[in-house]
C-alpha cells in the first residue's frame, strides 16, 4: 500500500521556498524541522519525531546537549575566530586535550569530515615521499570498493558510486581500489613499493552498515606494518562511541597510523574535524603547506572538548552497546518478511528491505515519518537506523513498535 503524503500549508511553504531557491543536490524526506532535544526532533507544525539518522552520526550526544550548548554560548560571547595567523589559548588547550584523549603526538584540526580526509591523504603522500622514499608523484593509496569518504574532487576520484563521480571528471590519479573485507586483495596490492597508505572505514556506513569479518582490521593493520604502509582509519561516522567503543577500530585493538574524526566531534553544533598522528607522520608538513581559515578556531576547540567530555561522562559507548543489542533483538522479533537483513554494531545499524517495489525503502521511511520516526534510505534498499547515543530502553521499544507498524504498508 502506497503511503499518502499529507503536507500542512506551513510545511509546504518551506518546501516550496527551498525547491525554488536551493540547489537540488539532496532528496530529503518531506519534513521541515525547527527544534531538537535529545533523541527527538520537532517539525514546524509541532509534531515530534524520533531521530534515527542523528545527522549521519554527527549528533551522537543528542540534539542540543546542554553541556555542549553551554560551551558554545560561553565561547561565542568571548572569541570565535582568530585564524591560524595567531595563537589562541583554546587551540593550545584543545591540542593537548585531544591528543591525550586518543593517544597521539599531534593533531591537525579542520572543519568538515571530507577536509580531514583530504588532510590525511596529503599527510600520507608527504610521508611516502619524505620518509618511505617513494619517487616524486608516484605515491599510491589503497582504498576500498563501495567506500564513502566525502564528495570533493579528490575523494570522488576513488569512489565506486556513479552518483558521486559521474560527469565530474577528470579525476585525481594515485588511488587503487580493492574489494572491502578482502585480505588477499589487500595483500596483493601492498606488494607495490609505491603504496604509501591504506584508507579504510572500519564499518562502511554509507554503503549500508557493512561490517567486515572479525579480524579484518587487525590483519589489515599488520599487513600494512609489514609493507611499511600507513593504516588510515576514517572514523568520521563510526567513531566517538557510535559502535560501542570510542573508535570502531578499538573492537580489534587497532591503533591507526592516521586517525580521522569529525561529525560528533562537535555534537552537531558546528563543523569540526581532526586528523591525529604521531610526529614521524605529522611533522613532515611545514608552515604554509596546509591549513584552513576556520580550522582550530576557538569556538570549535571549546565545543569539541565539551563534546568529548560528554561521551565519557555519560558512558555513551556502553549505552550504545546495550541499546544496540536491544534494538537488533527487537528488530529480529518483528519477523517481517520485508526485512532481508539486519546489520549493526552498537547504535550503527541498518536493515535491507526485500520487496519487489524498488521504492519500498523510501515508502517505508515515509510511513515511519508519518508515525513519528525519521530515517533515510541509502543505495535504494537499505535504511540506516542510528539514533543518538543517549536513547534509553523505553525509547528503543517505542521506536521499534513504530518500525513494526510501518512495515505493514509493504504487505
Amino acid at each position: 500500500m502506497q503511503p499518502t503524503i499529507m503536507l500542512s500549508d506551513k510545511t509546504k511553504y518551506y518546501l516550496d521556498l527551498e525547491e525554488k531557491y536551493g540547489a537540488h543536490n539532496y532528496h530529503p524526506l518531506p519534513v521541515v524541522l525547527n527544534r531538537g532535544e535529545g533523541v527527538f526532533l520537532w517539525d514546524v507544525d509541532g509534531k515530534r519525531y524520533f531521530d534515527f539518522l542523528s545527522g549521519y552520526s554527527a549528533v551522537n550526544q543528542g540534539h542540543c546537549h546542554p553541556t555542549i550548548v553551554a560551551a558554545l554560548i560561553e565561547q561565542a560571547q568571548q572569541l570565535t575566530l582568530t585564524s591560524r595567523a595567531f595563537h589562541s589559548d583554546l587551540l593550545s588547550e584543545f591540542t593537548q586535550y585531544i591528543t591525550r584523549y586518543f593517544g597521539y603526538d599531534k593533531v591537525l584540526p579542520m572543519n568538515t569530515g571530507v577536509e580531514a580526509v583530504e588532510t590525511a591523504i596529503k599527510l600520507c603522500r608527504r610521508w611516502g615521499y619524505d620518509v618511505k622514499g617513494i619517487p616524486a608523484n608516484k605515491a599510491k593509496i589503497i582504498v576500498c570498493a563501495h567506500n564513502f569518504h566525502g564528495r570533493t574532487s579528490t575523494v570522488i576520484s576513488f569512489s565506486t558510486d556513479p552518483s558521486s563521480y559521474d560527469r565530474f571528471g577528470p579525476f585525481m590519479p594515485g588511488f587503487e581500489v580493492v574489494p572491502y573485507n578482502d585480505l588477499a586483495a589487500l595483500g596483493a596490492a601492498l606488494r607495490d613499493k609505491d603504496v604509501a597508505g591504506f584508507l579504510v572505514e572500519p564499518i562502511q556506513g554509507e554503503a549500508g552498515v557493512v561490517i567486515p569479518d572479525e579480524g579484518y582490521l587487525a590483519t589489515a593493520k599488520q599487513y600494512c606494518e609489514d609493507a611499511n604502509v600507513l593504516f588510515i582509519a576514517d572514523e568520521i561516522q563510526t567513531g566517538l562511541c557510535r559502535t560501542g567503543k570510542m573508535l570502531a577500530c578499538d573492537h580489534e585493538d587497532v591503533r591507526p597510523d592516521i586517525l580521522i574524526i569529525g561529525k560528533a566531534l562537535s555534537g552537531g553544533t558546528l563543523p569540526a574535524s581532526a586528523v591525529l598522528a604521531d610526529d614521524p607522520i605529522m611533522m613532515n608538513i611545514k608552515p604554509g603547506e596546509h591549513g584552513s581559515t576556520y580550522g582550530g578556531n576557538p569556538l570549535a576547540c571549546k565545543v569539541s572538548m565539551a563534546a568529548l567530555r560528554v561521551l565519557q561522562d555519560e558512558n555513551m559507548a556502553a549505552n550504545a552497546t546495550e541499546m544496540g543489542d536491544l534494538f537488533r533483538r527487537e528488530l529480529v522479533a518483528i519477523h517481517s518478511p520485508h526485512i532481508n537483513l539486519i546489520r549493526g554494531k552498537g547504535l550503527l545499524n541498518a536493515i535491507v528491505i526485500d520487496h519487489p517495489n524498488q521504492e519500498a525503502a523510501w515508502d517505508l521511511c515515509l510511513a515511519m515519518k508519518d508515525r513519528g520516526l525519521l530515517a533515510k534510505p541509502t543505495h535504494g534498499d537499505k535504511i540506516r537506523l542510528s539514533p543518538p547515543l543517549c536513547i534509553n530502553r523505553d525509547q528503543v521499544l517505542e521506536a521499534t513498535a513504530i518500525i513494526m507498524e510501518s512495515l505493514k504498508i509493504l504487505d
